[in-house]
């Protein structure tokens, strides 16, 4: 008998039934104060004034060469922005702000232990030590524009000034997420081809000071046996003057960055006049194979485009103090916590610690403290502090004008408790939906025209078109009430250029699948692929339904359910490996990781510790699974396909269906028993 096709229904046809929700308007003293009321925007940004209409956003910024041409789609789908044009990030976000706003707050530094206070670094100060460490990376480090540095730094004042000093010197940067570990930094270091990293010693996280410096030793060991060198490590100390972590420096190889800034003193960079299209700085996201892929973008396009999209959508002015509670070691703290902001003149907070430490109501005091007034997080923040803090935001005497919501769509009954509690319901709320390899956001609504929807992100935004393909490449219509691959129909300055040393993994990944004609140098023919699937609304709000790829959100970062299997696999008694995601009440999602074993391999809860142990030193803590539940076997299809659509059933209790055509139906009852009598 014929194998019968199992009809899977997706999580994004499902989400469509939802039903769309009421508009809330801004007040108007938000809409009195706002950068963006003009209506006109829209027309200004359509089709018809692509590319050009992006000179707006340009102009933000200062110049030392205008461009010649807007978009070049010479070598499409590898779009370059602002062609002939030259120009300097770290001068468009310090130096160009001093006659006015020397004196002012560019960054306040929140440190996580409540008895060290507050650090607020002007932009006189912020200038002065962005100099003084761009002198130490071109002097000590021989870096000169175009090279590649890797970051590896947790949140505190260095990892600004340190990204700032390489835009400064047209130095390419490469962040690491903090949370990561050495194997998944020296992979980066690897692949981007850098032989500096910069590090810090430690960092606190809930309560303890972390060693950090024993996953340099991890890294430059790793990536030296893959082939890349590394002849420097600069450690920036969470104390100056005092080392803080237990592992020994290398004599030789080792260096505090601290030390090295003293003998600078005084010292003044020139900026580098970089090209426009010159790459500013390397971003890498999991991608559904093991390797991670480092997303490329351009200084003059993503500049640009983060400063047009803070000062519109977020609606940043210089006299704000802005929070965004995400990590600068993801896009949204590039562009929106340094990058963005900064350009603008705003103040901008980093905060070291997690927002529930050592109570629900920190996040609410530092905003008091502060007076921060505009306030940006992901919906897991705000899930728990719902969860463990429901009354504390009116506890403290804040007031947001606008509060950005990022990382994955926002539950409506979750976006009303941030509305009314933490908003205090005076706040614009701006759902934002975009992707690392974006630089900005994609859609949202602009605060002071659009009403917001609980649930939707909202439109484009000025300058992006979406569009939502079925699988086919039919067009769905607005309201067709079904759900597809949301597209975007042009590019962008903000989009990322090429996938590092990869255009054909970049081509294949984000513009193969809809492409017109692969030959083609016009853009209408390249819609760029999101990876994400959509439904539009009748009035043209979309409303995101997560991934198409298997690609875990966990509290807004994603995580390639290959790159966990691929960690799991390297113990050597593992024979096959799943990753499912689960619901989790505050993370969004949770990896569980089913465990078939090597033949004569018995199961041991030391094994599962053993699993869980290589996933957390592979990736990092952030990829931990929820359970790793070691089987007998997986459900196949007769072709050998592990069916995970049926472990994720399992995991998230729901029906799993008909599983008569699978080749071992028998196995799902023996997961489901076990499933069921762990008490998860």
């Amino acid at each position: 008998m014929a194998e019968k096709e199992v009809v899977e229904t997706s999580e994004a046809q499902i989400a469509v039934h939802w039903a769309e929700e009421e508009y809330f308007h801004p007040s108007k003293e938000f809409i009195a104060q706002a950068n963006m009321t003009d209506p006109d925007v829209i027309d200004r940004f359509s089709l018809d004034n692509f590319p050009n209409c992006f000179k707006e956003y340009a102009d933000i910024l200062d110049w030392y060469e205008y461009w010649h041409t807007t978009l070049d789609t010479s070598d499409a789908p590898c779009w370059k922005w602002f062609v002939g044009g030259k120009i300097n990030a770290c001068y468009n976000c310090v130096d160009r702000h001093l006659p006015k706003y020397k004196n002012k707050t560019a960054i306040h530094f929140v440190p996580e232990p409540l008895e060290e206070g507050y650090q607020h670094i002007t932009y006189q100060e912020l200038y002065v030590r962005v100099n003084e460490f761009a002198a130490v990376l071109k002097d000590v480090c021989g870096l000169k524009a175009g090279d590649r540095v890797t970051l590896h730094m947790p949140m505190i004042p260095e990892l600004p000034i340190t990204m700032l000093a390489c835009a400064r010197l047209g130095v390419i940067h490469s962040q690491v997420f903090g949370g990561f570990s050495g194997r998944a930094c020296a992979d980066r270091i690897v692949d981007s081809g850098s032989n500096v990293l910069i590090t810090a010693d430690a960092y606190y996280r809930s309560g303890t000071l972390i060693d950090h410096k024993q996953n340099a030793d991890i890294a430059v060991d790793l990536a030296a046996k893959d082939g890349q060198k590394v002849d420097k490590v600069l450690i920036w100390q969470r104390y100056p003057g005092k080392y803080s972590a237990e592992t020994p420096m290398v004599d030789g190889r080792d260096y505090f960055a601290n030390d090295l800034v003293k003998d600078k003193y005084g010292a003044r960079v020139e900026p580098e006049r970089m090209p426009a299209e010159a790459p500013l700085f390397l971003m890498y996201t999991s991608g559904t194979t093991g390797k991670p892929k480092g997303c490329q973008h351009s200084t003059g396009g993503f500049l640009a485009y983060t400063a047009g999209t803070s000062k519109y959508v977020q609606d940043i002015h210089p006299e704000d103090v802005y929070w965004c509670m995400a990590d600068i070691g993801w896009i949204t703290g590039h562009s929106y916590i340094v990058y963005g902001p900064l350009a603008l003149a705003a103040s901008t907070v980093i905060f070291e610690g997690v927002p529930t430490y050592p109570d629900a109501g920190r996040a609410w005091r530092i905003a008091q403290d502060l007076d921060v007034n505009i306030f940006h997080t992901a919906p897991t923040a705000i899930r728990a502090l719902r969860k463990i803090g429901p009354d504390e935001p009116k506890k403290y005497n804040y007031s947001f004008k606008h509060m950005t919501t990022v990382g994955e769509p926002i539950e409506p009954a979750v976006w009303r408790w941030y509305y009314d509690e933490v908003g205090k319901g005076k706040a614009a709320i701006v759902d934002t939906w975009w992707q690392t390899e974006t630089g900005g956001f994609l859609c949202s609504t602009l605060p002071g025209l659009n009403p917001m929807k609980p649930g939707s992100a909202g439109p484009g935004v000025p300058g992006i078109h979406p569009i939502i393909y079925d699988d086919a490449g039919e067009i769905l219509p607005q309201g067709a009430g079904k759900a597809g691959n949301i597209c975007i129909q042009n590019p962008w300055p903000g989009a990322f250029q090429t996938i590092w040393g990869d255009r054909d993994r970049y081509v294949e990944t984000y513009y193969a699948r809809y492409c017109k004609d692969p030959k083609s140098k016009d853009w209408r023919d390249w819609p760029y692929l999101t990876g994400d699937a959509a439904v539009e609304a009748p009035d043209g709000y979309f409303r995101i339904l997560g991934r198409i790829d298997d690609v875990i959100n966990v509290s807004g970062h994603r995580l390639g359910t290959k790159e966990i299997e691929s960690a799991s696999l390297v113990v050597e008694e593992v024979a096959e490996a799943a990753v499912v995601p689960v619901n989790h009440e505050i993370k969004g999602k949770v990896p569980d990781l089913y465990i078939a074993l090597k033949p004569g391999i018995a199961a041991t809860e030391a094994l599962e510790q053993k699993i869980n142990d290589a996933v957390c030193e592979q990736i990092g803590k952030i990829a931990k699974p929820r359970k790793v539940w070691i089987v007998t076997d997986m459900p196949k299809t007769r072709s050998g396909k592990i069916m995970r659509r049926v472990l994720g059933a399992i995991s998230n209790k729901l029906d799993v269906g008909d599983v008569m055509t699978l080749a071992n139906p028998e196995i799902v009852e023996e997961i489901k028993k076990m499933n069921d009598e762990s008490g998860i």
